[in-house]
C-alpha cells in the first residue's frame, strides 16, 4: 500500500506536470507565432528598403531605372539566410544577392508566398514597383527560419526544465513536513499500552487533522466507558452467580446428609428453583452481551403484536408462569420494527411483571394512542416501584427497595437497551391502584391497525 506521502507527492507531480507541459505548449505556438511574425517583418523591411534605393535611383537617373547591386549585410551565421532578386515586370532578373537561388524566388504577386526550390521551402515577399519597372522578392529558408524558432523557444525553455528536478525535491519536502504533525500522532499512538486511553493532546495538530484527532479521542472515551462497563458488568454478573451457586451448593449438602424424605425433598425443591434463577440470569446475561455486541437480529419485518404477545407468554406458561390476559385490539395491531428486539423486550416485560405479582393476580397487556405514538403495555398488580426508584431501575442489577428473591436487577436494563437498539423507547409508571405500568411507545408510522386476526 502507497504511503500518504507518496500519494499526494504523485499528486502534486502530475498536476505540476500538466500545468508545467500546458504552459510548454502555450510558449510554444505564442513564440513560435510571434517570431513568425518578426521574421515576416524582417523580410517585409528588406523588401521595401530595397524597392525605396530602386525608386530613388530611378527617379534621380531622369531614365529607365538603374539597378544597383545588391549587398546585404548579415551575420555570417545567417549570411545564406536572407536572399534577394529584382526582376523586371517582363521577367528578366536584374539583380540578385550573393548566395540567393538561380530559380526565380517567387512566382506570385505582391504579398508573401511559399516556394519549393531546389527541395528547400522559401518564405517570400514580393513587392512591385511599377514607377521603377521592377519587382522587388526578399526571401528566406523556412527551415533556418523553424531552426532560430526552435532554438529561442529551447532557450527559453531549457531553464524551467532543468528547474523541474529541484521542484520535485521540495514538493516531495514539503509533503513530509505537512504530514509530520500526523507522524507525531502516529508515533504517540503507537508507543501507548492499550489501557492508556487519554485523549491526544490537539494543540499542534494541523486545522485539517482538527476532526480527526478529535474523533479518535471520542472513540477512546467510549472505548473507555466501555471497558468500565464492562468491568462492572463482569463484577456483577459474579456476584450474583455467586449467592445462587453457593445456594445451589448448600442445598445439595443438606440433601445429601439428611435422611429425612421432607428435608432432602424441600433441598431438592430449592435447588430445582436456583437452577432455574440462575438459568435465567444466565439468559439475561447472555441477551445483554448479544445486544451490546450487535449480534442481536435488527431487521426490520411487519408482524401482529397480538400473536407475538401471545407466543411469549405460551413460551412462559410451559414453565410455570402465571396468568396473561392479551386485550383482543392487539390482534389488529401491525408492528413494523425488529421482531426479535419486541418479543425480547416483551418477554422481559412480562416476566418482571409476573414475579412481583401475588400469587393468582393477573397480568394485563394491552394497546394505546398517542400524539404520533403508539404503546403497548403491560400492568401488573405487583407493588409498583418507589417513585425516586423509576429512573434508576433500568440500571444494570439495580433491584430496588422492594426486591425479588428471583430478581437479578438486568430484566428492565434488557428491554431498555433492546427497544433502542429497535427505534421505540420504554415508559415506566406506577398504576393510580397500585402495580406497574410498562410501555414499550412505538413511533405511529411504524404501527397500523389492521381487521381482527382469525
Amino acid at each position: 500500500m502507497r504511503s500518504m506521502r507518496t500519494r499526494l507527492f504523485a499528486i502534486l507531480i502530475l498536476i505540476t506536470g500538466l500545468v508545467w507541459l500546458s504552459a510548454v505548449a502555450w510558449i510554444f505556438h505564442s513564440t513560435g507565432a510571434q517570431l513568425e511574425r518578426v521574421l515576416d517583418a524582417r523580410l517585409m523591411e528588406a523588401a521595401r528598403m530595397v524597392n525605396s534605393m530602386v525608386t530613388r535611383r530611378a527617379l534621380g537617373g531622369g531614365g529607365d531605372a538603374v539597378v544597383p547591386p545588391v549587398g546585404m549585410e548579415t551575420h555570417e551565421a545567417y549570411n545564406r539566410q536572407l536572399s534577394c532578386q529584382i526582376w523586371s515586370l517582363e521577367g528578366t532578373l536584374l539583380s540578385q544577392s550573393e548566395g540567393a537561388p538561380e530559380a526565380r524566388l517567387s512566382e506570385h504577386a505582391e504579398g508573401f508566398s511559399n516556394t519549393v526550390i531546389n527541395g528547400e521551402t522559401w518564405r517570400v515577399y514580393t513587392v512591385d514597383n511599377p514607377e521603377a519597372g521592377v519587382r522587388v522578392m526578399v526571401g528566406d529558408r523556412v527551415y533556418f527560419r523553424d531552426h532560430l524558432v526552435n532554438s529561442v523557444i529551447f532557450g527559453v525553455l531549457l531553464p524551467a526544465l532543468l528547474i523541474l528536478p529541484v521542484l520535485a525535491g521540495l514538493i516531495w519536502l514539503s509533503v513530509g513536513r505537512g504530514l509530520m504533525p500526523l507522524s507525531r500522532i502516529a508515533g504517540e499512538l503507537s508507543m501507548r499500552p492499550a489501557s492508556d486511553l487519554h485523549p491526544i493532546d490537539a494543540g499542534g495538530a494541523a486545522s485539517e487533522l482538527q476532526p480527526v484527532v478529535k474523533s479518535l479521542n471520542a472513540l477512546f472515551r467510549r472505548v473507555s466507558d466501555a471497558r468500565e462497563r464492562e468491568r462492572d458488568f463482569i463484577a456483577f454478573a459474579a456476584h450474583e452467580l455467586r449467592t445462587p451457586v453457593a445456594g445451589l451448593k448448600t442445598q445439595a449438602q443438606i440433601a445429601l446428609a439428611s435422611q429425612e424424605p421432607a428435608i432432602r425433598q424441600k433441598a431438592l425443591s430449592q435447588i430445582v428453583a436456583g437452577v432455574d434463577r440462575t438459568g435465567r440470569l444466565v439468559r439475561q446475561l447472555l441477551d445483554i452481551a448479544s445486544l451490546e455486541s450487535g449480534a442481536a437480529p435488527t431487521a426490520e419485518g411487519r408482524f401482529n403484536a397480538g400473536q407475538m404477545l401471545k407466543s411469549v407468554t405460551d413460551d412462559l406458561a410451559a414453565h410455570g408462569g402465571g396468568a396473561v390476559v392479551i386485550d383482543p385490539a392487539l390482534h389488529t395491531l401491525q408492528l413494523t420494527m425488529p421482531a426479535e428486539l419486541f418479543r425480547l423486550a416483551a418477554r422481559n416485560l412480562i416476566e418482571n411483571a409476573l414475579h412481583h405479582s401475588p400469587e393468582g393476580a393477573k397480568v394485563a397487556c394491552g394497546v394505546s394512542e398517542g400524539e404520533g405514538e403508539v404503546a403497548v403495555w403491560i400492568r401488573d398488580e405487583g407493588p409498583g416501584i418507589p417513585d425516586e426508584e423509576l429512573a434508576r431501575v433500568t440500571e444494570r442489577f439495580f433491584r430496588g427497595r422492594f426486591r425479588s428473591a428471583v430478581g437479578s436487577g438486568l430484566g428492565l436494563s434488557i428491554v431498555e437497551t433492546a427497544l433502542d437498539h429497535a427505534g421505540a423507547r420504554l415508559e415506566l409508571r406506577n398504576g393510580e391502584k397500585g402495580g406497574l405500568f410498562a410501555a414499550i411507545v412505538i413511533p405511529a408510522d411504524r404501527a397500523r391497525v389492521t381487521a381482527a386476526a382469525a
